[in-house]
């Protein structure tokens, strides 16, 4: 697998967010960018660079009473009091001396910081050459989400860092969502490759009274959407009858929500149906993203309440 590398330097920073126009014009060519860290041992693991902000020295970080176990403490980076979570703990990973590089990264409109070992590079790789791992490993390994390789052979494991903030933390909770009440049977098709992710979308949806069809990833997804779309062409119906919103995440093994959208946005099958990109990527280059291939609404995770807002005008 080709691959391009932006070697970085050192660990303060690094320009690793230089070249922001350029990342986000990956929107819609099935392409993503890894950050790749190492915990301390040979195997190599990977974090899209999206969601890294910068990464640094962790400095002094201050332990506080009651911290949940794989989590550090907090530190004071830049205006921002954050929660520092040791990676190699959570992987069960010894380490033979504290690590100090942190990776400070946004997820759902909150800051981070991710203790590893030291990072390594940048790699471009293909949403296709990206496997997933539901099904192959086992529950210990449970916070890898994906796996690619170098050209080299060497295998990256793509961690579940929602898998990981859910342990730590606890899962989001779904707040009061009110029913719709409506005459006729509603349904959203949703393609998510988390089962944190998952869990809570349908939690969501059922308090909502609405029927969904789930995918994995976006290839099953639009595998899926296409024969629904072939079956309803062929007996003469409206496919805006069986579904009535697509709602995708926006990184995915096998084939990307911005791929996913595109191809929706261009079969005219699907006329009528908004998409909504659904997403931990939470910042505004990530939604430019989302609008220049056609996404017509961006939900940031995990927020029940403004998720259900966003469906429900959609639905009714």
């Amino acid at each position: 697998m080709a691959y391009n590398e932006d070697m970085l330097a050192n660990s303060e920073n690094d320009g690793l967010l230089d070249h922001i126009d350029a990342r986000t014009s990956l929107a819609g060519t099935n392409k993503m960018e890894i950050l790749l860290f190492n915990l301390g041992t040979e195997e190599k693991f990977g974090i899209n660079v999206f969601k890294v902000k910068e990464v640094s020295q962790a400095g002094k970080v201050t332990r506080t009473p009651n911290m949940p176990q794989g989590v550090d403490g907090i530190v004071s980076l830049r205006g921002h009091v954050m929660p520092v979570l040791n990676l190699a703990k959570f992987m069960g990973i010894q380490e033979e001396e504290p690590h100090q590089t942190m990776m400070v990264a946004e997820y759902n409109n909150h800051i981070l910081g991710f203790m590893v070992k030291d990072v390594d590079r940048i790699i471009r790789v293909d949403w296709d050459r990206v496997r997933p791992t539901e099904g192959m490993l086992s529950d210990k390994d449970a916070l890898i989400t994906a796996l690619t390789n170098l050209d080299d052979g060497s295998l990256v494991s793509i961690l579940d860092v929602e898998q990981i903030l859910s342990n730590a933390f606890g899962e989001a909770i779904v707040g009061n969502v009110e029913r719709i009440e409506s005459g006729h049977d509603l349904c959203v098709f949703f393609a998510d490759d988390s089962m944190v992710a998952r869990r809570k979308i349908i939690e969501v949806l059922d308090r909502m009274g609405v029927k969904h069809i789930q995918s994995n990833n976006g290839q099953e997804a639009w595998d899926r959407l296409r024969t629904m779309a072939d079956a309803a062409q062929s007996s003469g119906q409206d496919l805006h009858d069986q579904i009535q919103v697509i709602l995708t995440d926006a990184e995915m093994p096998a084939m990307d929500g911005y791929v996913l959208t595109q191809y929706v946005k261009n079969d005219r099958r699907f006329e009528g149906i908004p998409v909504v990109m659904h997403s931990s990527l939470s910042s505004d280059a990530n939604r430019a993203m989302g609008k220049r291939v056609g996404v017509d609404y961006y939900v940031p995770k995990f927020d029940s309440m403004v998720l259900s807002s966003t469906l429900r005008p959609l639905l009714t």
